[in-house]
């Protein structure tokens, strides 16, 4: 306090020093000339003072600059003053920019040779006395000065920040705290191209899966028993092509009147006749496609078929007949595989409805765009089976790309058949033209590249109880990447056991279990109706909890003025909850009540057996799972440790983000990939992966049948152009159309093998 007013009277009344300067009265204030004589180098004389420092506040003594030794044991003086045990003389000595590196004294420079001794001219003295500003420098060593000095600031503040940090709490909280996954910021949108609007589809009217099963499920035996009747047809057809290769080799041959032209030409009128009656729906509909303008193979088919029968009719009337064979071979087949593909959708259809008619409240699978980390996730909630009887009517994949494709091979085939005929000057071969195009061009994969891997894949998903929405949500299902699997989807309801709880302290038995219940129930953990049904067992009720937070690991509410914790053992331990000594339980449920531990609760978790093959199933078709679960044990650390579960290769969000991905009430597409009707995870992965396989399978043999019919058609259209009948024949066609059967063949028979 002395020390305090001392100060505070020389701040009001100004300095006086103990020994005034010569020439000052005692009690006048001391001016800055005086102050700087006195403290700042010993003598009374002016110094150069910058003109823009404000006096208006007291005088305050000059402090004396930090003093360091030289090199050479001489002391350099601040800048601007000079020691009081050195003399005027060594004044420019003390100058280290004027001083040399070797301590050596700088050579006098004769410019500056101005007599000390002349106090006379106050100027050369006053000159003698200032520094020289120096010079200006350049913006790049100002640049690079300016960026040294941030990072040396930054790098103290880093260690500063590191010597602050408490290394044993950060090594706690990795310990206790499970590490989860942040998502990857959206894809950058695409520059804008300028796009035709596509034309929407009216899509056919809704209706119950009950009824549409029964329609589905009319006239199929009879379809099947069509389909062996076409294939008999086909065997004779064909024993009636390879009579004349191999009759000479085993000795048979055709006997008098089947020997002539006619009469084979009507045999082949026949057996096709017969097929066509056999296949009349087939070809009906594909008629009916064309003059819609909704051309497929099926358009194509009962085109070649009428001009086959046609030719076969001409050649049979015509008094000196070709020796050739018309197409009903290659007919035939293509009437089957169109019949065949046809029974397929139909009994795939069949079957899927009657799998989503077996619960009134199955769950839902919808691809969400942008769900999660920006890409689209497939979702399973519940809800009701609305819009799936629209979408099962909708035209295939398949059919879609033949409605764009096949009005081309229409009109080439046309064009193409009247160059081939008339434009050569043969009006008589017009008819053998349009058969041989259109037979080329009617590719026997059209009608199974969709109905047999459909039928293939839907009686799989029946076993497992899913079922495909048709080919609107089928479509979408190849962009999707992600799929969310919740806490139901790994442990269904009786896959949670409890073991047993252990009640310490002075708590009530029914208010612990009480607590814990509420809690697990509100969190919509999967936990719920474990706790719930044990609750009402005990004959409790559950009560009504206030501030309702999820952590990583545990749960905190308010319940009738009790601070209640729910949670781990990691949790408990975070929370600084003392545990019992020797605790050793794997997965229990630990609740605290204003922090003292009340209750454990031992759980036995059981993972189904499906669980493996349907996780293997989304690795293998590059779907990565994305752990949205809400009971606070289910952890990767704890799927993999204890069940060995791939859950490195799964994604785990954060507990807010992971509760908006499981909220029942959140927005989900309008486009139905497909129904479930059972728990569990492997029907959702089934359902999944068969969605992404038949969308492959569908589009490439769709697009391996238009390569092969452009390449027939401009085959037969060359050959015909030159009369090649011999090249042409019904046999040859009938070896080219089943080579470009086989790979949509073997495509159908992979989209269900997953």
């Amino acid at each position: 306090m002395h020390h305090q007013d001392q100060d505070k009277k020389l701040n009001q009344d100004g300095l006086e020093p103990s020994n005034p300067p010569v020439g000052h009265t005692p009690g006048e204030e001391y001016s800055l000339d005086d102050i700087l004589a006195e403290f700042g180098g010993g003598t009374g004389r002016p110094r150069a003072v910058p003109t823009d420092w404000d006096q208006s506040g007291p005088d305050l003594p000059w402090p004396e600059a930090p003093k360091r030794p030289h090199p050479e044991g001489k002391l350099v003086a601040f800048p601007g003053t000079v020691p009081p045990e050195e003399s005027e003389d060594e004044e420019d000595a003390g100058d280290p920019d004027l001083s040399s590196p070797s301590g050596d004294e700088p050579e006098e420079d004769p410019a500056e040779d101005t007599p000390e001794e002349d106090a006379d001219e106050p100027e050369a003295e006053e000159d003698q006395k200032v520094i020289a500003f120096p010079e200006e420098e350049s913006v790049l060593s100002a640049f690079l000065k300016d960026i040294g000095k941030k990072a040396d600031n930054y790098a103290d503040r880093m260690f500063e920040e590191d010597e602050a940090v408490d290394r044993e709490e950060v090594r706690r909280l990795e310990k206790l705290i499970p590490g989860t996954d942040q998502e990857e910021p959206p894809p950058e949108q695409e520059p804008f191209r300028l796009r035709l609007p596509r034309r929407k589809e009216v899509p056919p009217p809704d209706a119950s899966p009950q009824k549409l099963a029964q329609r589905y499920g009319k006239g199929l035996k009879g379809m099947a028993v069509r389909c062996w009747l076409l294939v008999l047809l086909f065997l004779l057809a064909l024993v009636q092509a390879l009579a004349p290769i191999l009759g000479p080799l085993v000795g048979l041959s055709w006997l008098p009147p089947l020997d002539t032209a006619s009469a084979q030409a009507w045999i082949c009128t026949g057996l096709l006749g017969a097929g066509a009656l056999l296949s009349l729906d087939v070809i009906l509909v594909g008629i009916i496609r064309g003059f819609q303008l909704k051309f497929g193979m099926d358009t194509l088919a009962a085109l070649a078929c009428l001009f086959t029968l046609a030719d076969s009719v001409q050649l049979a009337l015509s008094p000196q007949p070709e020796n050739r064979l018309p197409y009903a071979l290659a007919c035939l087949a293509g009437l089957y595989f169109q019949l065949r593909g046809r029974y397929h959708k139909q009994l795939a259809s069949r079957l899927s409805c009657r799998t989503a008619a077996a619960s009134s409240h199955p769950y839902r699978v919808t691809l969400d765009e942008g769900k999660w980390s920006g890409r689209d996730t497939f979702v399973k909630w519940q809800g009701t089976a609305q819009g799936f009887g629209s979408q099962i009517q909708a035209d295939d994949g398949a059919q879609r790309i033949f409605r764009r494709f096949c009005p081309l091979l229409f009109t080439a085939d046309v064009v193409l058949a009247l160059l081939a005929s008339l434009g050569t000057g043969n009006p008589q071969r017009l008819l053998w033209t349009l058969s041989a195009l259109f037979t080329a061009t009617a590719a026997f994969g059209g009608g199974i590249a969709y109905g047999r891997s459909f039928h293939k894949s839907a009686r799989r998903l029946a076993q497992s109880g899913a079922a495909l929405a048709g080919w609107p949500g089928i479509a979408r299902a190849g962009r999707g990447d992600r799929v969310l699997i919740t806490d139901t989807d790994l442990f269904p309801p009786g896959h949670v056991e409890l073991n047993g709880y252990k009640v310490l302290g002075s708590f009530p038995a029914e208010r612990v279990v009480a607590y814990t219940a509420t809690l697990i129930v509100d969190s919509g953990s999967g936990l719920g109706r474990l706790f719930h049904d044990y609750l009402r067992s005990m004959g409790g009720l559950l009560r009504r909890a206030e501030r309702l937070t999820c952590y990583e690991g545990g749960l905190s509410a308010n319940i009738r003025g009790d601070q209640v914790l729910v949670g781990s053992a990691a949790f408990m331990n975070l929370m600084e909850i003392p545990l019992p000594q020797g605790l050793n339980v794997k997965n229990a449920v630990f609740c605290a009540i204003d922090g003292q531990l009340a209750g454990i609760f031992a759980l036995n978790y059981t993972l189904h057996d499906t669980v493996f093959p349907a996780v293997e199933e989304l690795l293998l078709e590059k779907v990565g799972p994305v752990l949205a679960t809400r009971d606070f044990n289910l952890i990767p650390a704890m799927l993999q440790q204890r069940f060995k579960l791939a859950a490195d290769k799964m994604d785990f969000p954060p507990v807010e983000r992971r509760r908006e991905l499981s909220d029942p009430e959140q927005p989900h597409s309008d486009t139905l990939t497909a129904l479930l009707c059972r728990e569990g995870l492997l029907p959702f992965a089934e359902s999944v992966a068969a969605a992404r396989r038949l969308g492959i399978a569908a589009r490439l043999g769709a697009v391996i049948c238009c390569a092969g019919s452009t390449l027939g058609l401009i085959l037969a259209a060359y050959l015909t152009s030159i009369g090649a009948y011999t090249s042409l024949s019904t046999l040859s066609l009938l070896v080219y159309l089943l080579t470009w059967l086989a790979p949509v063949w073997f495509l159908s028979d992979w989209s269900h093998r997953f």
